[in-house]
């Protein structure tokens, strides 16, 4: 998800790299979610919801000329019937706060009960 941050990251980003305030480094662990639509960098995608989805947990290596990706596979059990198009990764505040956004390469269609993975390696983040 090459030049998909929210807003708010793109802020805490600049705020940290140029020294202005005290930017607040987001609640880990972070957390990728799933979406059927695609949001912007100001508003959310809409989240799957049912089945037994929930956000899963990130795990990234430090990052090599501006990228990391996904350091374990990302599992999703027993889905409920969706289109996913796209993934989000959110922070782990009691009140969550949206820092990247991007759609998938291709879109995928599961069936109720169905297992959705992304394996590791799959998502890549990056700045530029």
């Amino acid at each position: 998800m090459a030049d998909n941050l929210a807003n708010t990251a793109e802020n805490l980003a600049l705020d940290w790299i140029l020294g202005v305030g005290t930017p607040t480094r987001p609640t880990t662990p972070l957390k990728v979610a799933l979406v059927t639509a695609n949001g912007d960098d100001a508003t959310a995608g809409t989240e799957v919801a049912g089945g037994s989805y929930t956000r899963q947990n990130l795990s990234v290596a430090a990052a090599v000329n501006g990228a990391t990706s996904n350091s374990a596979d990302l599992t999703w059990a027993s889905m409920p019937a969706a289109t996913v198009v796209g993934v989000e990764v959110w922070d782990s505040a009691g009140s969550p706060v949206r820092l990247w956004y991007g759609p998938l390469s291709a879109t995928r269609t599961v069936a109720a009960g169905d297992e959705l993975k992304l394996p590791a390696g799959a998502l890549t983040l990056s700045i530029a």
